[in-house]
This record gives structure tokens, sequence and C-alpha cells, in this order.
């Protein structure tokens, strides 16, 4: 009998993967991790691709790996929460990280000289010195500041709770190398700071990326061609050689812009030719960098997850529908004049309130105005405490006091359908059922998982691949963050 962490059998044609891993050692099953996440891509995309092209490397790693297809991402589905689910093993109420733009209570505004508390902490491309320019970086004037340490700078990674996956690989001996999409991925060198041998961060909200995604395939392949130097074992510029990483880890943006402009044709998920064309570049990108493993002699020793940190919404075009966030700053401010700190809207809202007090009062506003509004839930105190799976928070003085999920299709946004067809961030099955497969050493081979789990059990199965132990993450031991599922006998705990 095979069974998955929380204890459930693994059905149909399911059997465990990392089969063989049993116990701590000072080396593990493998020598290398490559973490590949395709930003954008739903499991049924994932699946369709597969079943369409049974030569393409997404089918190949099916084939020679573990399939799991019943994949949670974070909550909210944004980009930062996903990232951290899968290199913390947490979720926001561990991590503190509930979006890239959020409010905090406590800390002081860029350039105020800590004379006041409170403030926008805008982690996206707002703190880069330009972020029109792809080789930009973070400007320090655009920093909050931390009155309760010197009125000190807070980088990303000051920000984070709980350390990283690349943090622990480090002190276990790994080499670490990270590339995404903006300077703000600093973020996962984790709080000492020092996580991340390397580092590369091209803006992608530069040179008009994200409106065109024939050009974000080329940024994709130019990120891409460093992960291969990675594989070569010389750094990002290829100038030294300094020994392939421990951990490899990328995202391809190419699929997520493919969805945004290109979107679907149909209610049932048929790719327009531009997603489509998005999908082919991912697969054949991916295939270079596995290729160029079994070049290196790497295979046999590196275990490769591909995955996603999202999906996006809506795939039924004709559902989408969209409404100016600014009626939902309009209906808070309605109770009090000044009352809201901070909206961040996409297919979902979080809302921070300078008066915390004023919660219910705002809900109740929200309710009245709820057709207008496009609501279908609204979270807050303990319904919030349930959506985050619980009363555990590090950083009350971060989370939102309200948010919004809204009714299928809609899309907080001024952008016309034209410009923006889907985003992501919401709670639902289009944004969060990513696709997840593995494959490597000691991995089962053509076997399909249908448990339920999450990104952020990505994490500690990394840790155990590389005789790591899991619970030297934080997060993981705050959570309690199981193992993707293994066989009995080797305790998700131990």
């Amino acid at each position: 009998m095979w069974a998955g962490c929380n204890g459930a059998p693994v059905v149909g044609t399911e059997q465990a993967a990392l089969s063989g891993y049993s116990g701590h050692h000072a080396h593990g099953a493998a020598e290398h991790v490559l973490l590949l996440s395709i930003d954008g891509m739903h499991q049924f995309d994932f699946d369709a691709y597969v079943a369409a092209n049974p030569t393409s490397t997404l089918a190949s790693l099916v084939g020679r790996g573990t399939h799991y297809t019943n994949v949670t991402s974070s909550r909210p589905s944004d980009s930062f929460p996903g990232t951290l689910a899968m290199t913390t093993g947490g979720s926001p109420r561990a991590t503190g990280y509930y979006y890239d733009v959020t409010w905090n209570d406590r800390l002081s505004p860029a350039g105020s000289g800590c004379a006041t508390r409170g403030t926008i902490i805008p982690f996206d491309g707002e703190i880069n010195v330009d972020d029109t320019q792809l080789n930009t970086s973070i400007d320090p004037n655009l920093l909050p500041l931390d009155p309760d340490h010197g009125c000190s700078l807070v980088y990303p990674h000051n920000y984070l709770k709980v350390n990283t996956i690349f943090e622990v690989a480090k002190a276990g001996g790994y080499r670490t190398a990270v590339t995404d999409k903006h300077p703000a991925y600093e973020l996962l060198n984790g709080p000492s700071g020092t996580g991340l041998d390397e580092l590369y961060t091209p803006e992608n909200d530069a040179d008009g990326l994200k409106k065109d995604p024939v050009k974000m395939a080329a940024y994709d392949q130019t990120r891409a061609n460093v992960v291969l130097n990675w594989i070569d074992g010389y750094d990002q510029t290829r100038t030294n050689h300094v020994g392939v990483p421990g951990i490899m880890m990328m995202n391809y943006q190419a699929v997520n812009i493919g969805e945004k402009v290109g979107g679907y044709v149909d209610a049932a998920g048929t790719p327009s030719a531009s997603l489509e064309t998005a999908i082919q570049f991912v697969d054949g990108s991916i295939g270079g960098l596995l290729a160029e493993l079994d070049a290196q002699g790497l295979t046999s020793s590196t275990l490769v997850i591909v995955t996603a940190k999202h999906g996006d919404t809506p795939v039924d075009l004709s559902s989408r529908r969209a409404i100016d966030p600014a009626l939902i700053d309009a209906t808070v401010n309605s109770v009090q004049p000044g009352l809201l700190a901070q909206e961040t809207p996409d297919t979902i809202s979080l809302i921070w309130l300078k008066d915390h007090s004023r919660t219910p009062d705002v809900v109740a506003a929200l309710q009245a105005n709820a057709a207008t509004l496009g609501i279908d839930t609204i979270y807050s105190g303990s319904t919030l405490d349930r959506a985050f799976g619980g009363t555990l928070d590090l950083s009350p003085e971060r989370r939102a006091d309200i948010i919004i999920e809204p009714q299928h299709g809609v899309i907080y946004t001024t952008s016309s359908v034209s410009s923006k067809k889907c985003e992501h961030g919401s709670f639902s099955e289009e944004s969060t059922h990513v696709p997840l497969v593995m494959a490597g050493p000691r991995v089962a081979a053509d076997k399909t998982v249908t448990d339920a789990v999450d990104l952020r059990e990505v994490a500690p199965t990394i840790m155990k691949a590389l005789g790591l132990k899991d619970h030297d993450l934080d997060a993981v031991r705050l959570e309690h963050t199981h193992r993707l599922p293994v066989a009995d006998g080797d305790s998700c705990d131990d």
C-alpha cells in the first residue's frame, strides 16, 4: 500500500514518488535540484498539451517521473506567495508576504526619516531605479524604513519572516542560484540576506515585454541561457567556473503573458494561437535545459520539478467583467474619509484600513454594493483566519483587514479586454489548480498521484532529496508542512 503524507491512499495507477528516500544523511538521492515554474499554467493546460504532444518535453517528464494532478498553489495566488510556498514551505501567515504590494502598520514610508508609521510596501517594480529598463536594480531611496531598528532600510529579504531552502542548502554546503522577473526577488536570500550565490533578475516590466508573448519568450530564453551556464558549472556571466549549484530555480513568463494577451478561444480552454506558441516555446526551452543536464552527465543526479506559481482567470472570456478598483476605494472611504490605507486589486481585492475597528462597517458597505462591485465573498476576521488555514499569524500588522473574492470572471482593473484578458490573485480553482511533475533519482516513473497536495510541500521535498533536514525550514515547523506523498515507512516528519 502506498500512502500520502496525510495518510490517505494514493489511488488509481499511482505509486509514491521518492520511494527510495529514507532517513537523513549527509548527501541525498539527488546532488542537484532544478525547480521550474511555468507561471500562469493550469493543470488543464498541462494535461491538454501532453495529450496532444506525446513526444514533447513535458510528456517525457510525465513518462519518467511522477505527476501530481491535484495541486493547489498559494492563497492569494500571487507570484510572491506562490514562490515562497515552494521555497519556504509556508503560507503567507508564516512568511509575512500576502502579496507583492501590501501595507504595514509599523514600518515607515521611504524618505520619511521614520517620522510616521504606516506605509505601502511596494515590492514589485516600484522599488527599482528604473522599471522601464531591463537591467535595473533596487533603489534604496524607495525602500520602506524600520523605526524599531534604527530607521534601517527594509529590503525584500528583510521582510521575510522565515528562512528559505536556499539558506538551508547553503548551510549544507550547496551553491544556490535563482532567476526571476523583478530585482525584488532578492527576497529569496532569506532573512540572513545570504541565501543566494547567484541571482539574475532582469525586469519584466521593461520594453513592453508584458504586452507581447514573443518578446516575453525571448526574455525567458535569455534567463534560460543563464541556467544553462549554471548547469555547465559557470557563473551567470559564464566567466568563472564555480561548480553546478545544488538548487537552480527559474520561472517562465511566456505562458502567463500568452494568457493575458491571447487568452483562450472558448470556455473549454482551447488556447489561442499566441498562447499555444508560448506553451510550445516553454516546452522546447525546458527541453534544452534537460538536454544540457544530460550532456553534462547530471540527469541521474538531478531532481527536476516543474510546476506553476499560479494560474490565470477567467478562461471563458465571455465571463470577463472589468470593474474599476476606484469604486472599491470610494466605498471604503464612504464609511470614513481617508479610511483606506491600501487596496491591492487583481482577480481579488486586498483592503487595509487605517482604523481597523471600522472593519465591520466597511464590510457592511461593501455588502450593500456587492452587485456593483462584483463581489462573491468577503473575508474578514475569523473568516479570513479560516481562509488562510488557521489563526497562526506571525505578522498581524501586515495582513489585510478585508479580502474580496469577486464573482467568477471579474477583474478589478481599468484595462480593456484587448489589453489584459485575465489575471491572477484569487482563491478560485482557475487561479490555484496548477500542475506539478517531478522526475529524477529515486522518483517513481510514469506514475500519477491524485492526492490533494499544495506548493508548500515542494520545499521539504527538496530538502529531503538533497539529504537535508526539512525541519530546518522555519515554516515547515510552524505549519507542520508535509513532503509530497511518499511510501509507507518514510515518515513525512522524520
